[in-house]
């Protein structure tokens, strides 16, 4: 699965030096952070919404799409502030075999 999360990533990072008529992702980086975090939090909405309709229709179709939105804008956040999935996937890893509950206390906690 991480396979296509460092091709992805490849592909952004090649994108975000292209010419921004040619390129969303060269066009969200020529706009700046604050239109890429408004794509993400948009977004977000999206997917919140599609989770809500897939609960009550059992049709996970657009939260697919949805969610797949959300994350590719949020790479592309990621690649706007100079990281990567592979960034994310650490911290994933790091927190295996930690409690959900001890990993939040101890982001309060600092």
């Amino acid at each position: 699965m991480s396979d296509v999360l460092r091709e992805l990533t490849t592909i952004l990072e090649a994108r975000r030096q292209a010419d921004p008529s040619s390129s969303y992702v060269a066009s969200l980086h020529a706009k700046g952070l604050n239109k890429i975090l408004e794509k993400v939090g948009e977004e977000a909405v999206e997917t919140i919404l599609a989770a809500r309709d897939a609960a009550d229709s059992g049709d996970t179709t657009a939260l697919i799409g949805e969610t797949a939105d959300l994350w590719f804008h949020s790479l592309v956040m990621l690649s706007h502030l100079g990281q990567s999935a592979d960034a994310v996937l650490a911290e994933l890893q790091r927190r295996f075999h930690i409690s959900g509950l001890d990993e939040k206390a101890s982001r309060t906690s600092r």
